[in-house]
C-alpha cells in the first residue's frame, strides 16, 4: 500500500509538471484532462505527505524514550499517544481516498420508473415516486429532462423516463435501483383495505457519445401515431419513434414531442445509457447479479424498500433501516437513505481492500 501511494505521489508530480508544459497549456482538451487528474490526486498525495510526516515526528518521539530524563521520557510518551491517533486517522481517511471509485460517480443519470404488481395503485405510487425524485433532484440544483412518459387514467404512471443532469447525480442515485413496495389504502379501495404494490426503479449512467458509438445501419427506425393523453397535434401526427439496436434487441419508444427528430434524439440518450448498462454488466458479473437481484421483474416479492402508509414508516431491506418519516420522504428528502447507503457499501469495498501495512522501523 505505501508503494501505491508512493505511485500516487510520482503521477502527481509527473502531472503536475506535465500542467507547466507550454505545449499542454495550449491544448485545451488536454489542460482540462490534466487539470481533472491533478486536482484528483492531490487529494490523496496531501493526506499522504500529512501521514510520512506524522510517521517521521512518531519515530522521533520514540528516539526520546530513551532519554535518562524521567521527564523527557514522559512528554514523548504523550507526543506517541497523540501521533499514534493522528497515524490512524489518516491511514483512515487513505484507505478511503484509494478504495475503488464508481467511473461513473460524477456522470448524469437516466432514471427509469415503471409500474409493476398492483394495477392502478402501483402506476398512482409510480408517480408518487416520480415526484419525490423530481423534488430530491430540484433540492440538489439538477436539472430533469423528461424523456418519455406513459400515464394511466387515474393519475399515475405505466412508465416514465427522465434525464437528470447534475454533478455527482450517479452517485447519489445509484443505490436506488431495484423494487420499491407500497402498503396503503388506495384511493380506489372502496372497503378501507390496505393493498401491496410494487414499482420498479432503474438508475442509469448517461452515456456519451464518445464513450457508445452506435452505428446509424444497426438500428431500426419504426415511425407511429402517439397514443395517450397530450396536447394539440400529439395524436395526429406520426411523431412517436421506436428504436431498435440489432445487435443487442434493446428497444426504446420516445413520443411525448410533437417533433419525430426530438423524440429520436431523447430516444438516443436513453439507448446508449441502456448500452453502456448493458456493457458494464457484461464485464462485471457481480454486478450483473447484483442488478438482477434488485430490480427483479416487478414483483413484490424482491423488494428493496418498503413504504409503509398506515405507519408512517420506510424501511430499506439491504441495510436493515427503518425512519418514521414518510411524508418527509415523499416530499424528497431521502438524504438519510442515500447517506447510509453510500456508508455501508463504502465499508463493504473498504473490507475487501488489502490491508494497510507499512513499515514503521
Amino acid at each position: 500500500m505505501f508503494e501505491k501511494l508512493s505511485g500516487v505521489e510520482n503521477r502527481f508530480l509527473e502531472v503536475e509538471s506535465l500542467l507547466g508544459d507550454p505545449k499542454i497549456v495550449n491544448d485545451r482538451e488536454a489542460y482540462q484532462k490534466y487539470s481533472r487528474e491533478h486536482g484528483e490526486l492531490n487529494k490523496i498525495v496531501s493526506v499522504f505527505r500529512n501521514y510520512k510526516q506524522v510517521i517521521n515526528e512518531l519515530e522521533e518521539s520514540k528516539e526520546l524514550l530513551k532519554d535518562d530524563d524521567a521527564d523527557i521520557r514522559h512528554m514523548a510518551q504523550n507526543e506517541i499517544d497523540t501521533l499514534t491517533r493522528q497515524m490512524e486517522d489518516l491511514e483512515k481517511k487513505l484507505k478511503k481516498l484509494l478504495a475503488p471509485k464508481d467511473p461513473s460517480d460524477d456522470k448524469n443519470v437516466i432514471l427509469e420508473i415503471r409500474a409493476g404488481t398492483g394495477g392502478e395503485e402501483a402506476g398512482l405510487f409510480a408517480n408518487d415516486l416520480f415526484k419525490m425524485y423530481t423534488r430530491y433532484a430540484e433540492g440538489k440544483n439538477w436539472k430533469v429532462e423528461v424523456l418519455t412518459h406513459h400515464p394511466t387514467g387515474v393519475g399515475g404512471l405505466k412508465e416514465v423516463i427522465t434525464m437528470i443532469h447534475g454533478k455527482g447525480a450517479y452517485s447519489h442515485l445509484k443505490f436506488e435501483s431495484g423494487i420499491h413496495r407500497v402498503q396503503r389504502v388506495p384511493i380506489t379501495e372502496a372497503q378501507g383495505r390496505i393493498h401491496t404494490s410494487a414499482v420498479t426503479v432503474a438508475v442509469l449512467p448517461e452515456a456519451e457519445e464518445v464513450e457508445i458509438h452506435i452505428d446509424p445501419n444497426e438500428i431500426k427506425i419504426d415511425v407511429f401515431r402517439a397514443t395517450g393523453p397530450g396536447g394539440q397535434s400529439v395524436n395526429t401526427t406520426d411523431s412517436a419513434v421506436r428504436l431498435t439496436h440489432l445487435p443487442t434487441g434493446i428497444v426504446v419508444t420516445c413520443q411525448d414531442e410533437k417533433s419525430q427528430l426530438k423524440n429520436k434524439n431523447k430516444g438516443l440518450k436513453v439507448l446508449r445509457a441502456r448500452i453502456l448498462d448493458q456493457m458494464i454488466r457484461e464485464q462485471n458479473q457481480k454486478r450483473s447479479e447484483e442488478r438482477k437481484s434488485q430490480i427483479g421483474d416487478g414483483d413484490r416479492s424482491g423488494r428493496i424498500r418498503t413504504y409503509n402508509f398506515p405507519q408512517g414508516r420506510v424501511t430499506d431491506h439491504r441495510i436493515g433501516l427503518t425512519l418514521y418519516k414518510l411524508e418527509d420522504i415523499m416530499q424528497g428528502e431521502i438524504d438519510d437513505i442515500i447517506d447510509e447507503l453510500s456508508t455501508y457499501y463504502q465499508s463493504q469495498a473498504l473490507q475487501n481492500a488489502e490491508p494497510f501495512e507499512v513499515s514503521r522501523s
